[in-house]
């Protein structure tokens, strides 16, 4: 790449002069590798859930936590990374966060705790915030050209959202052959790869005269995020209650805290002055909500495929393989829509296309696994030219000196939706998963209620196990032996609350889908013919 210094550790801003050649378009494959990588994390674990709560046994808290830990961590600590990018080198971080990946990849595959999974997918989550705001930043450097740009950030999101619908088939194909562990060993060799070609293909970037990293910034970022994240998870565990109340609070005040501080600095964490655009706050909204579907959903679908229908890791993972390419397919051409009708219009009929999905979902069960797997493709395809476009616009909105803020903010909305729609789509499943079960247990139990003993010969369910059913599927499936039917008085009435759930969590993102198909349209009326930008 012409402009890029020979010291990589020189103060140089390494940006090409006109359009992009051969080595930036291999770079952009280089800068895939992660973030294809990181969108993978965030789902392939769905699958194993069952595998992992029948070996380590964790609570209903710890799976939560085992599930989105990751997500959340990558989320609080991207703003800090991407600081630190600027500091020391976008591509030595790259690097060192390639590294760091890889070892608590393996430390993930082989733990024997759910502590222990806990803490090493916490660790995933902050290797993986120290990868993310490299790539999209040095996207940014290395293609100036508008339209060049727009494809490149097209398919950099089509990596991230392939990488989300493409997890589930790939841990279905491992599990069907390994354990449960080995989804986390696809992180090696592409981490492997990316240590050996990103020096070869990638431009160094440090930004000139960037001060001293802001300690008390990054760890009130860090609070204000994780506060509200321990608040929605004992939400999600316990229901509302002055604990997780007080929690959410602390973490909304520390975050107006952090913001102030960053308007009265001259060097800020991140530059508030970017939210005053119309368009890239708007964008970041959209890119939020629609990770933000695609968690929960994700969530509900992979595992209604195998705990409601039956089927194996590896077919459940087929049956989401559509998805993977109509994901694809609406991100790339999303561009060239924009073009032609404008990118609020071209937003807008993909949340339509969305919410239908979402709507075909509310109708799970009856249609049997065809109607389901037609609905979440749909879910996908509207999907995809959200991100697309939403990246194109926080980032070409913001002056070539912010690139690397609105890429981290860009960032830290994708993977912050998807955790928050694990929590909130998961806790609004939970709850009427546990209150639809709870009904029908205390109905169906002889001994007239969930908490007693059945009756010697009747087939009730006990207190241990009913509570067990109550901490989810997984839970109520690996109960189910214990019981003199087989478990069909607990078992089954857990599938139907299960897809009552799933038919929550469809109904909410349908109506959220439809709402922003009328504020994209609203927000981005005065670009509507033009670009994505």
């Amino acid at each position: 790449m012409t402009g890029v210094p020979a010291d990589p550790d020189a103060h140089a801003h390494a940006v090409p002069a006109g359009r992009a050649g051969r080595r930036e378009w291999t770079g952009l494959a280089v800068l895939a590798l992660p973030t294809l990588l990181l969108s993978l994390d965030l789902s392939v674990l769905y699958l194993a859930l069952p595998g992992l709560t029948e070996d380590l046994r964790p609570s209903a808290t710890q799976l939560l936590w085992i599930t989105d830990s990751y997500g959340f961590l990558i989320a609080g600590f991207l703003v800090t990374m991407g600081t630190l990018g600027d500091r020391v080198g976008r591509r030595r971080l790259l690097l060192a966060g390639a590294v760091a990946f890889a070892l608590t990849s393996v430390l993930a595959a082989w733990a024997t705790s759910p502590t222990m999974l806990i803490a090493a997918r916490a660790l995933l989550g902050i290797a993986g915030a120290t990868l993310m705001p490299s790539t999209l930043a040095l996207i940014s450097n290395m293609f100036t050209d508008e339209r060049q740009r727009s494809t490149a950030v097209a398919v950099w999101m089509s990596c991230f959202l392939a990488g989300m619908a493409a997890g589930p088939v790939l841990g279905g194909l491992l599990l069907e052959y390994f354990w449960w562990g080995s989804v986390f060993l696809l992180g090696v060799p592409v981490m492997a790869l990316l240590v050996v070609t990103a020096p070869v293909l990638l431009p160094e970037y440090r930004h000139p005269g960037e001060g001293r990293l802001d300690l008390v910034s990054a760890t009130m970022s860090l609070l204000a995020v994780l506060a509200v994240v321990n608040g929605l998870k004992e939400t999600a565990a316990g229901g509302p209650g002055p604990g997780a109340g007080g929690s959410v609070a602390v973490g909304l005040l520390v975050g107006w805290l952090f913001i102030r501080r960053q308007r009265g600095r001259a060097d800020p964490f991140v530059d508030v002055g970017l939210f005053a655009n119309r368009s890239f706050t708007a964008a970041l909204g959209l890119i939020l909500f629609g990770a933000f579907v695609m968690g929960g959903i994700n969530l509900f679908v992979t595992q209604y495929l195998q705990l409601v229908a039956g089927l194996t890791p590896l077919r459940a993972g087929l049956w989401l393989a559509p998805a993977t390419l109509a994901v694809i397919g609406t991100s790339l051409a999303a561009p060239v829509a924009a073009r032609w009708i404008g990118a609020g219009r071209v937003v807008a009929a993909g949340l339509g296309v969305s919410a239908v999905g979402l709507a075909i979902l509310t109708r799970a069960g009856d249609g049997g696994l065809i109607l389901l797997g037609f609905g979440f493709v749909l879910v996908f395809l509207g999907v995809g030219p959200l991100g697309v476009l939403g990246t194109d616009l926080v980032v070409g909105s913001a002056p070539p000196a912010r690139a690397g803020s609105a890429a981290s903010l860009s960032e830290t909305g994708s993977e912050l939706g998807v955790a928050l729609g694990v929590a909130l789509l998961g806790s609004l499943g939970t709850a009427v998963y546990r209150h639809r079960l709870t009904a029908a247990i205390d109905v169906g139990s002889p001994a007239g209620g969930a908490g007693q003993p059945a009756p010697a010969g009747q087939t009730g369910p006990s207190a241990v196990v009913a509570d067990a059913a109550r901490d989810g599927l997984a839970g109520a499936a690996r109960v189910a032996g214990s019981l003199p039917d087989g478990g069909t008085a607990v078992l089954e009435p857990a599938r139907d609350a299960f897809t009552a759930g799933l038919h929550a969590v469809a109904a909410a993102g349908c109506a959220l889908a439809v709402l922003f198909a009328v504020l994209s349209v609203v927000l981005f009326r005065d670009g509507a013919g033009g670009g994505a930008r």
